[in-house]
């Protein structure tokens, strides 16, 4: 499989020009679930070779070997109504006969990728030309599908340029960093209620490969790293990127986190790890605040996913999450909450990272929160994360690297306060009011030159903090 760079940027440019498609979302989720089917089909191929018992899920005439494998084979207004008439209402309602056998996930799986997601493109042409790109790539060559995982990371970083998809990808630098300090062990149990394309759970997924020596070990990782996503683009996505490092059955489920009444998570549905970065800005939908108690209610998502988290740790579980400075002040529900997770769970440490690491999609400021379930918070420990020398701001072309988390790497393990790092007692934070919001005492002033684009954003974020106090103030005199 050689040039795969090249194979990805031909099919980009095929899909430039099809009028059905409009904007980078469009396409991102043209081109996956495109990929996903032929991933899966290679799969399916291999499993068949290597298991007598296996049978693919897929009927048939719909197979990728049968439409799309042959270069020659049908094109044109043919190969558009076959599609959007056939392949896709056909997967939509594949049949279902629920079981523990690997049919009845994969099959579950294939539906509700197509259940989710759409055929954009209008031309049975260029859909061929994309076809017959996609079959230079053989996804049951291992090191080509290890190429190919890589690849695809970049396509799935294009997202945060993509409008509102943005919310879907965390940098990769802070996924790895997270796992790294979270340190996942096989025959754990590791969740991410929120896992959008999958970063955490692909970095977890690899941290634990290096401790398996057995095939019993793989499949223990396979069982126990598991995301769930209520929305389909991120949904196909992160089952295309779990495939792609292996996982044949990637263990995700296609839901919202927060639909289910927090007392109908038991002992069996804890976790020992969770890793993830919520929601955060977002208005919960469904009334599904109601799934919670009285005094933790809130329209607010990050708040509700932090009570969920805390909620589905074992004793002596831990977690490694984002949440924005909003979540570590205010009043009322947002205290109580930050009061749970200090009372609950030692939070040990917050990272505060700057405003616009997740630039373009987010220019609020966001910390790494990491806590452990059992035992009540004595102090906490900070460390201000800051650009490197020279850079003003990250953007789309200057992201955060990995890096730039090796001195907090070295610092972890030993920790000593300086003009960076500092820790606060959990008295003086309850004499806060549990206010987290904690600036650094040791940082000497300086002048602050911002560009217009800063200033600007930290404009319109002043407005949206002030549109909230206003919406918030509308409800308490309801």
């Amino acid at each position: 499989m050689s040039n795969l760079k090249g194979i990805i940027d031909s099919i980009r440019k095929i899909m430039w020009q099809d009028t059905g498609l409009n904007g980078d979302a469009q396409r991102i989720e043209q081109l996956g679930w495109m990929l996903f089917f032929k991933i899966f089909s290679d799969k399916d191929k291999e499993l068949e070779l290597m298991n007598d018992d296996y049978i693919s899920p897929v009927p048939a005439e719909l197979h990728w070997d049968a439409w799309a494998g042959d270069d020659e084979g049908v094109t044109g207004d043919e190969l558009l109504e076959f599609v959007d008439r056939k392949l896709f209402p056909m997967l939509r309602n594949i049949q279902l006969i629920p079981s523990e056998d690997v049919q009845y996930k994969r099959a579950l799986i294939v539906r509700e990728v197509f259940e989710g997601n759409n055929n954009y493109m209008k031309s049975g042409i260029n859909i061929r030309k994309v076809l017959n790109k996609l079959n230079e790539l053989d996804f049951n060559i291992a090191k080509d599908r290890h190429a190919f995982g890589e690849l695809y990371e970049t396509i799935l970083k294009e997202l945060q340029s993509a409008g509102k998809s943005g919310e879907f990808y965390t940098p990769r630098a802070i996924t790895h960093f997270i796992c790294e300090m979270i340190n996942p062990q096989l025959g754990e149990k590791i969740l991410d209620p929120s896992c959008g394309t999958g970063g955490y759970l692909t970095a977890a997924i690899e941290h634990m490969k290096k401790q398996a020596n057995s095939v019993e070990d793989h499949q223990s990782i396979a069982k126990n790293v598991m995301g769930w996503e209520y929305k389909p683009l991120p949904y196909l996505l992160a089952t295309t990127n779990l495939i792609l490092h292996d996982m044949d059955v990637p263990n995700i489920l296609f839901r919202d986190s927060l639909d289910q009444p927090l007392s109908a998570y038991t002992e069996k549905n804890r976790v020992n790890a969770i890793l993830a970065n919520p929601p955060f800005g977002g208005i919960v939908a469904n009334n599904n605040e109601n799934n919670f108690p009285q005094n933790f209610r809130t329209k607010e998502s990050a708040d509700l996913f932090l009570v969920l988290m805390i909620h589905l740790l074992k004793q002596d579980g831990r977690a490694g999450i984002v949440l924005p400075d909003g979540s570590l002040t205010g009043d009322g529900v947002k205290q109580r909450v930050r009061q749970k997770l200090l009372e609950e769970c030692n939070l040990h440490t917050i990272i505060r990272l700057p405003n616009s690491v997740f630039q373009p999609y987010a220019t609020v400021a966001t910390n790494l929160l990491f806590f452990t379930k059992g035992e009540p918070t004595k102090e906490v420990w900070y460390y201000e994360h800051r650009l490197p020398e020279g850079q003003k701001s990250y953007s789309k072309t200057k992201t955060i690297q990995r890096k730039e988390f090796e001195p907090i790497k070295k610092w972890w393990s030993k920790r000593e306060e300086s003009d960076q790092c500092w820790k606060v007692d959990i008295q003086t934070i309850i004499e806060r009011n549990y206010d987290l919001d904690i600036k650094n005492p040791n940082k000497k002033e300086e002048t602050i030159e911002h560009s217009s684009s800063e200033l600007m954003a930290m404009l319109e974020h002043s407005f949206e903090k002030s549109a909230d106090l206003l919406n918030q103030l509308k409800e308490a005199a309801q």
